[in-house]
């Protein structure tokens, strides 16, 4: 019996991670258009150097990048290595949330969660803004797996609005402040849409480790990239996966040192 559950799960991480990659070839073409202002929904995928349409064996996610060493089956020319990445990514994030939740409503909840962070960290990060278009499926998401989750909605509603709403709004403040004394930008609005639009998945104890996790990894980026102005959602999102995968236990852990 352990050796059955051992093979399903390895099944089930398996299938996960090839869901995820299919699913990062789609967000990827559909975040470099929403980037370069383009229409997303029409059209078919072509080769950015000569423009060829690409057939069913070049959109096979992983496997026609290594079957084409990388490049484009009809010109020849290098296929940014950042698809074959995102393909990965994207799948090895995928069998985290599965591992972590298993087949379960809260495990569809937070896939969708992802997929939608991962468009918007390409977006953001090609050019410094965060479309709405993102933040509004987010919440859709959210409220209709309330529906699903088998407890009280109201109940459900008051700790995701509190989470939404307490952590953005103390961002907000901060930020009017901060513009209002220092005289200079602060923190972008599609930030703190963001803040919002996780808050409601996460509630608010998780939220405040979930900003303070941010800013860590933004202090990062900082660094690595050499550039004071980096785009914030990257660092959000990958602290919203963080902390859905280990907050609770952080969270349990810290309240225990008081407790």
């Amino acid at each position: 019996m352990e050796l059955l559950d051992v093979y399903t799960r390895g099944y089930l991480l398996f299938v996960s991670f090839v869901l995820g990659s299919i699913f990062a070839s789609f967000l990827t073409c559909q975040a470099d258009r929403i980037a370069s202002k383009k229409d997303w929904v029409h059209g078919h995928s072509k080769c950015d150097s000569c423009g060829h349409e690409l057939g069913a064996k070049d959109l096979i996610p992983i496997v026609s990048y290594v079957w084409n060493k990388g490049k484009c089956s009809n010109c020849g020319n290098k296929i940014p290595s950042s698809c074959l990445f995102g393909e990965v990514l994207l799948g090895c994030l995928f069998m985290g949330i599965v591992n972590r939740f298993g087949l379960s409503v809260l495990c569809l909840r937070y896939l969708c969660l992802v997929c939608i962070l991962f468009g918007l960290s390409i977006v953001d990060f090609k050019t410094y803004e965060i479309p709405d278009g993102y933040i509004v499926s987010g919440i859709v998401v959210w409220f209709l797996t309330c529906f699903l989750m088998g407890e009280p909605l109201l109940e459900q509603l008051k700790t995701g609005l509190l989470g939404g709403f307490v952590v953005s709004g103390l961002m907000l403040g901060i930020t009017l402040l901060f513009e209002l004394v220092a005289k200079k930008e602060g923190m972008g609005g599609g930030d703190i849409k963001l803040f919002f639009m996780v808050g409601l998945y996460l509630g608010m104890g998780l939220s405040f480790l979930n900003l303070f996790v941010s800013c860590l990894i933004g202090l990062v980026f900082v660094v690595v990239l050499k550039n004071s102005k980096i785009p914030f959602g990257p660092s959000i999102s990958i602290a919203t996966y963080l902390t859905l995968l280990y907050g609770s236990y952080v969270l349990s852990w810290y309240l225990g040192l008081f407790i």
